[in-house]
């Protein structure tokens, strides 16, 4: 779809493109694949409206017909399997599901990690440090965000590598199990030895087996590759900004300011989970139909003149307005203060490599061919030793 839309280019600067459509069809209707066709909004005001909107429904039972049968017959049954969770879900599921993790990601649970974050981060650098070069995502935002993610599940940290097979096919023909299969065989095993993992909790609730492989490979998914995108990018842009890094090392303080201007930049998620209109609902002064899909464009909500000053400009000490990178409203996302803890631990040990710098430019940088996540497959660097 983004080639075929928005041009060849789109995959390394998107920018541009959504400048287009939010001044000419800021409420737009395209075909994303196999004649299948989404609403595309991309005006801040009107993606924290449709964020909102209880008659946009995360639940794709809700959907056309049509629509929903097409995109059944497009996935494996095992992924099928793993759909009931928060970001398929409206209350009073939903509420009940996110009661089930919503402890694990408190404030106080989260910031007790601090430490831990800090020791994995240190360990991951030290051990490329004296080299001179790294990869920032394969060799430091993977095994993080898999060893913090891994470590509040309870995954043996052994098998954490799966994490990346499963998002990014990140070794192609390697054999690995279906995260199905997987999980399924780690919930069972939590319930005959439970440890003080998150896993072994969900196991002592009530909710049924499909409820909780669904939470869990969620949980995996989301704390796994959106942290992952989130630092990548995070580097990326202090990188191509010198006055901003300079800004940064200068004032360390401003690091997790640095996290929420990234995440209106040049976010990780580009677009929010799909939507689906339970009524007519007009969006931008365009009627979206009943049962028709809306995908909401965050990385195009953020780059929106209306809302930011000067938004392409990347700003460390930018107060304007708060963004939607973690959405809004009743699906907020549960795991935000762990990515941001993540994220500024993650940046602040890369930043202390001396001269450190891109090696390639940022448009041979590899990146994810994902529809959702706007993230890196690697990310080369250099530093002295």
């Amino acid at each position: 779809m983004k080639r075929e839309l928005l041009g060849p280019d789109f995959d390394v600067d998107p920018y541009p493109a959504y400048h287009r459509l939010r001044a000419e069809a800021p409420v737009h209707r395209v075909r994303i694949r196999d004649g299948l066709s989404c609403w595309w909004v991309s005006r801040y005001d009107d993606a924290r409206a449709a964020l909102a909107d209880p008659r946009l429904s995360r639940d794709p039972r809700v959907a056309v017909a049509a629509w929903r049968a097409a995109d059944r017959g497009r996935r494996l049954e095992d992924e099928a399997a793993l759909d009931v969770h928060l970001l398929t879900r409206e209350p009073p599921e939903h509420t009940r599901l996110r009661a089930l993790i919503s402890g694990a990601f408190s404030t106080r649970r989260v910031d007790a990690l601090r430490p831990r974050v800090q020791e994995i981060a240190d360990t991951l650098v030290d051990a490329f440090a004296a080299r001179g070069t790294a990869d920032v995502i394969g060799e430091f935002a993977y095994p993080l965000a898999a060893a913090v993610i891994g470590e509040i599940l309870g995954v043996p940290a052994g098998e954490r590598g799966l994490f990346r097979q499963w998002t990014s096919n990140a070794v192609p023909g390697d054999p690995a199990p279906a995260p199905g299969d997987y999980l399924r065989d780690l919930l069972r095993a939590k319930r005959r030895a439970p440890g003080d993992d998150l896993i072994s909790a969900l196991a002592r609730s009530d909710a049924d087996e499909t409820e909780l492989l669904s939470m869990i490979f969620l949980l995996v998914i989301a704390g796994h590759e959106g942290s992952v995108a989130l630092l990548g990018n995070a580097l990326v842009a202090l990188l191509t900004h010198p006055d901003q890094r300079e800004l940064v090392r200068a004032d360390p303080a401003l690091v997790d300011a640095a996290i929420e201007e990234v995440l209106r930049y040049d976010g990780p998620m580009e677009v929010a989970a799909w939507r689906f209109a339970t009524e007519d609902v007009t969006i931008g002064g365009t009627v979206v139909p009943a049962g028709e899909p809306v995908v909401i464009s965050l990385a195009a909500a953020h780059r929106d003149p209306a809302r930011y000053p000067d938004p392409d400009a990347f700003r460390v000490t930018r107060d304007d307005a708060p963004h939607l990178g973690f959405g809004w409203g009743v699906h907020y996302c549960t795991g935000a203060r762990l990515a941001r803890l993540e994220g500024g631990i993650g940046l602040a040990a890369l930043l202390r490599l001396p001269d450190l710098a891109l090696a390639v430019p940022v448009a041979e940088l590899p990146r994810q061919p994902s529809f959702v996540v706007r993230g890196l497959h690697a990310l080369p660097v250099t530093f002295t030793p």
